[in-house]
């Protein structure tokens, strides 16, 4: 007959419950996102390169984001630049945007996040047409609580296909904690799930840019 197993109790009886249903409270608040966006993450997670480098300030993080979309690089580039677009609002991440002015090559425009509705993010993107390249920065970052936001988009032909890189750097209160949140709502998340929409957006709407773009 085997001898009756021991339980060990890593905590006293009178702080179990009270530490228990802590934990719990806590799992509750990681599982219930995480539940929600299990197959989103594994499906935005594919064919996107995320990591993290450092920033060219003192503080701060930075990362450099890397994907290919099914469209030429001239009809790519028609899409990222139509600031008017109604195509931008079909991205759950982005619940109000319109364009504010422009000025030469730069244009300001005002967003709203899903994730931080309660802000507007008012930002100013200066367009280089002759490197397919945008160089954006955060305009109102004390209005944002963020430090500083700021980096650039590169366009770059492969094939009749477009590879994109995004570097960015920036600082705000959370910095810490989104970089490193692996599930829904992290920068991980996030920006693989924004980059797959980009790659869906292009791949279905690029006859309209290129047509636009042989006229």
């Amino acid at each position: 007959m085997a001898p009756p197993i021991k339980k060990i109790y890593l905590f006293p009886c009178k702080c179990r419950l009270p530490l228990l249903i802590g934990i719990s409270l806590i799992l509750l608040t990681l599982v219930t996102p995480l539940a929600h966006s299990e197959a989103d993450h594994l499906k935005y997670s594919r064919d996107v390169t995320l990591s993290r480098i450092t920033s060219e300030l003192s503080a701060g993080y930075g990362y450099k984001l890397e994907y290919y979309v099914s469209a030429p690089i001239e009809a790519f580039w028609r899409f990222k630049t139509d600031f008017n677009s109604d195509i931008l609002l079909t991205s759950k991440e982005l619940i109000e945007h319109r364009v504010v002015r422009t000025s030469g090559n730069a244009v300001i425009t005002e967003n709203r996040y899903a994730s931080a509705p309660g802000l507007r993010f008012l930002w100013k993107t200066s367009v280089i047409a002759d490197q397919y390249r945008l160089e954006f920065e955060l305009l109102n970052t004390e209005d944002c609580r963020h430090d500083f936001h700021y980096g650039s988009i590169q366009l770059t032909p492969a094939g009749g296909k477009t590879k994109v890189t995004q570097i960015a750097y920036f600082d705000f209160t959370g910095a810490s904690f989104w970089v490193k949140y692996p599930w829904y709502g992290g920068m991980k998340y996030t920006l693989t799930k924004v980059a797959k929409w980009e790659q869906a957006m292009a791949s279905r709407y690029k006859s309209r840019y290129i047509v636009a773009s042989s006229k």
